[in-house]
């Protein structure tokens, strides 16, 4: 698949999001787009996907069966999550009983099987976003885009679509993400293109690939927000996404970890643990 020369921009007079726009994706391959909030990372990947149509440019080469799931999952369906992924399953080709199987299948590896009969509109944000990625997985697509997928979903439903991830591209497919954190799929992505200022540019092997900053997670909790200004602005998530009594995991360079406890201490937090295994330099 390739993007020619694509640009995008909102009505005719709207500015350009995108310009000139360049980007090879073979097959069986990984790759990974990068750049800061506002730059056109979304945009890039609803054309990759067919969401969006080009304002200029063209895109060849997209295969027939293309999944995507956006950062924000539209809860709002009159279905249950079965009927949901049943649906979306005959749209894509399946029949009725492989769609049902399957999604049985989806939502019991992402450890929502107990919600299979519950409406969407139900469901806790953490749920509906295992439904969303569920249903871009369940037809086996040749082309798989995750826009911040992972996020809302707990530890081992994000570790699961990793797996989900590896087995696209070892069977063949293509999976283009973007994901705020930068050891998710860490060293495994086959390219990686950075948009910056409307512009997407490829990075090269070897500045992708450079040492990074060991890093540190510490989980806590102090049921009151987190202080501002925390040393080395550490990223933070909960243990579980649905529970927000939960302690806190919190992942920085380890060169500001000691500064990090000390400011967690005296802010009255509860260190729960400290490590590093697992936190992908």
């Amino acid at each position: 698949m390739r993007l020619e020369r694509v640009g995008r921009r909102y009505g005719p007079r709207g500015p350009w999001v995108l310009r000139e726009a360049v980007l090879d994706l073979p097959a069986s391959a990984l790759v990974r787009v990068v750049g800061t909030n506002g730059t056109g990372k979304s945009t890039l990947l609803r054309l990759v996907a067919g969401i969006d149509a080009p304002s200029e440019g063209r895109v060849t080469g997209r295969p027939p069966r293309t999944a995507y799931v956006p950062e924000r999952f539209p809860v709002a369906l009159p279905f249950t999550a079965t009927d949901y992924l049943v649906h979306l399953g005959r749209v894509q080709g399946l029949g009725r009983a492989t769609a049902r199987a399957r999604a049985g299948e989806w939502l019991e590896r992402f450890g929502a099987a107990e919600h299979a009969r519950t409406e969407l509109a139900e469901l806790s944000k953490g749920t509906g976003q295992k439904v969303a990625v569920a249903q871009a997985l369940l037809a086996d697509p040749d082309l798989l885009v995750l826009d911040e997928a992972w996020t809302g979903l707990d530890t081992t439903a994000r570790a699961e679509l990793d797996r989900a991830v590896r087995e696209r591209v070892a069977a063949g497919g293509t999976a283009v993400f973007v994901d705020h954190d930068p050891r998710r799929l860490a060293g495994e992505a086959d390219a990686v293109y950075e948009v910056h200022s409307g512009a997407v540019r490829a990075v090269p092997a070897a500045v992708r690939e450079a040492p990074r900053e060991p890093r540190v997670r510490i989980t806590a909790s102090g049921g009151k927000p987190l202080p501002e200004g925390l040393p080395g602005a550490p990223a933070a998530e909960p243990q579980d996404p649905d529970d927000a009594t939960r302690p806190l995991v919190l992942t920085v360079d380890a060169a500001h970890s000691d500064a990090l406890l000390a400011a967690l201490l005296a802010a009255s937090w509860h260190i729960h643990r400290l490590d590093s295994e697992g936190v992908r330099a």
